[in-house]
């Protein structure tokens, strides 16, 4: 099956809002770092969902958002394939909520990729400060990396 869904990282002041997932019963991403972002909803582009799931996950309202990237992850979780747009915000407004999905934690943008993230993020994070948009697919077996490819835009 195919699932769409958004990541987004939420920047302020040289820092990242990231969520320790560590809430949510059967979380396939338990005990990892990662942006914020879901699941399409039946009707939603990317934009929508991505400023829905900000909304929902942290509390805060998306004024402007920037799509930087897209991901393909063949069989990711062993039986869907993921379609991920990526986005960065940096124009939002709110006060943080507490998370049912995890703690939300501002994060140095240099020390994100010391954090317990998947073995890709760690890829392609930093992509996310070139101008050029770019599209990959990252390929795991269960929940190690084995390869990706990029094509920048």
């Amino acid at each position: 099956m195919n699932i769409l869904a958004t990541l987004c990282y939420i920047r302020k002041n040289g820092k990242t809002l990231m969520i320790y997932r560590n809430k949510k019963e059967n979380d396939y991403h338990e005990g990892k770092w990662n942006g914020v972002g879901g699941k399409f909803e039946i009707g939603e582009n990317p934009e929508e969902c991505a400023t829905r799931e900000v909304k929902e996950e942290t509390g805060l309202s998306v004024k402007s958002l920037k799509m930087k990237g897209f991901i393909s992850f063949p069989n990711f979780d062993g039986k869907n394939d993921w379609h991920v747009f990526l986005f960065i915000i940096d124009d939002f407004e709110g006060e943080i909520i507490d998370s049912n999905e995890g703690e939300l934690h501002w994060i140095n943008d240099e020390d994100i990729t010391n954090l317990n993230l998947w073995d890709g993020d760690k890829i392609f994070i930093p992509w996310l400060e070139q101008e050029k948009f770019f599209s990959a697919k990252f390929i795991y077996e269960g929940k190690s990396y084995k390869s990706h490819e990029v094509t920048f835009y």
